[in-house]
């Protein structure tokens, strides 16, 4: 037996789960591995999450400030910090990509997302996560740099150049402070349909269970949003969105709503260029290649969010530098 294989039985033991049958569950593109644990009458997830690649002192953080605000984190049943071990309430099997793949109500389960993100919106106090980092500058453009460290060079077939570089970051940097305009809160970063799950016994918003939310971070209110409904791996129509962003907008009335419409534009081409990198990324260097089929969907997010004026400096230099012919799925075998 490894000595990680030690740890995490010493681990369940010491939590009651000894012995108890373990199936491996779907993972994500981290390092972390999840296992559910199940006798008759009692179920529960294992987190594996190794040290130095993982840390599960923010999941901590944040299930617990997700609970104060009465929403549906999963239960902590037992910690080992030190291990990066972490034993979880199950949630069970029903995900917002499992229900919508078998025809679920799309319109209300992406209406209790909302829902869910009006409440976290309207009860959170940034006073109540001092720990948590800023969505700043410095880490907002360098998720927005992925796209010319990574993707670009692998369709392109060179390294960006360094000024080509610099002049897209300086585009950034005078983009970005458009997002300052509205009032910071909570943002848990990847609210999309693959880490919500419809909870069985449970009404209202805590029918809503929310998973994946370790790199939480205090930013613009929009970024959520867009994440939900500019999907990088499901396409969300024009119409659920748009009803789904005036159903937010009409909880805030006080809310600077061209101020809100412009943030969520910048946030949303800042994120989808973002994974744009991190999926050639994962191929590149990961030899997880499974993530480029949603390339075409990204770029078309992408043309729809530089079409707001505010962003005509992005759409001119992505029509320059990054042009139709280059906008494709990156080959399997490039190289950064």
């Amino acid at each position: 037996m490894s000595e990680r294989a030690e740890r995490i039985r010493s681990f369940l033991a010491q939590a009651g789960w000894a012995d108890v049958p373990r199936q491996p569950l779907a993972g994500d593109a981290s390092f972390r591995r999840y296992e559910r644990l199940a006798t008759p009458g009692r179920r529960a997830v294992l987190m594996d999450a190794p040290p130095p690649h993982e840390d599960v002192r923010p999941f901590l953080a944040v299930a617990r400030l997700l609970q104060k605000l009465e929403l549906s984190a999963p239960e902590i049943l037992a910690e080992d910090i030190e291990a990066g071990l972490l034993l979880l309430e199950d949630f069970g099997d029903r995900t917002y990509t499992k229900l919508l793949a078998a025809g679920g109500d799309e319109a209300a389960l992406y209406r209790l997302a909302v829902d869910v993100l009006i409440a976290l919106h309207r009860r959170f106090e940034p006073a109540r996560a001092a720990r948590l980092p800023p969505y700043d500058e410095a880490r907002l453009l360098a998720e927005a740099a992925l796209l010319v460290d990574w993707y670009l060079p692998a369709v392109a077939g060179v390294p960006t150049p360094l000024d080509l570089r610099e002049e897209y970051l300086a585009m950034w940097r005078a983009l970005l402070p458009l997002t300052g305009a509205i009032p910071a809160t909570l943002v848990l970063r990847d609210y999309h349909v693959d880490n919500l799950m419809l909870l069985e016994g449970r009404t209202g918003l805590a029918a809503c269970g929310l998973l994946d939310f370790q790199d939480a971070v205090i930013g613009s209110p929009a970024y959520d949003l867009v994440s939900l409904l500019e999907d990088a791996r499901r396409d969300v129509s024009l119409d659920l969105a748009a009803n789904l962003s005036e159903h937010y907008l009409a909880a805030f009335s006080t809310l600077d709503r061209a101020a809100f419409t412009t943030a969520a534009a910048v946030l949303a081409a800042q994120r989808n260029c973002k994974i744009l990198g991190i999926f050639t990324r994962l191929c590149v260097r990961d030899r997880k290649s499974q993530y480029l089929v949603h390339t075409p969907r990204l770029w078309r997010l992408v043309d729809r969010d530089v079409s707001h004026p505010a962003l005509a400096p992005l759409r001119n230099w992505l029509d320059r530098h990054v042009p139709q012919e280059l906008r494709r799925i990156p080959p399997h075998e490039a190289r950064s």
